[in-house]
């Protein structure tokens, strides 16, 4: 599949490529191919364990902890293409609030420990 047809791919999945993508293919064409080549290592096309819906809220779940607005754009189309249940995107963002709450908590444990009463 040439970069064409990969960026068409993902119009169709997402409604609009990001544009970092989409800036990358002239400059590296081959950067594409090798996203999507992960992608299918990902989230395999052939008895795939998890639904599309999962998937996709995995996705989000991860690009929002990991704080990459491009991502969270992309899957915020994908989950409008896919008419995605509006409870389930929102369980999802109160999963990874809580998640990232409990991290605070967790990253906190030096500090904690030297808040403690000595002896």
């Amino acid at each position: 599949m040439n970069s064409t047809e990969i960026l068409e791919m993902m119009r169709k999945g997402m409604g609009q490529v990001p544009a970092a993508i989409e800036k990358s293919v002239p400059v590296d064409p081959v950067l594409i191919q090798e996203h999507m080549r992960s992608k299918a290592f990902a989230m395999p096309s052939e008895h795939p364990a998890l639904d599309e819906d999962t998937r996709t809220l995995i996705y989000l779940a991860a690009a929002l902890a990991g704080n990459s607005p491009a991502c969270v754009k992309a899957m915020a189309n994908k989950i409008a293409q896919q008419g995605m249940a509006k409870d389930k995107v929102l369980e999802m963002i109160h999963i990874v609030r809580l998640a990232m709450a409990t991290k605070i908590i967790g990253d906190s444990e030096p500090i904690f420990d030297a808040l403690l009463p000595k002896g």
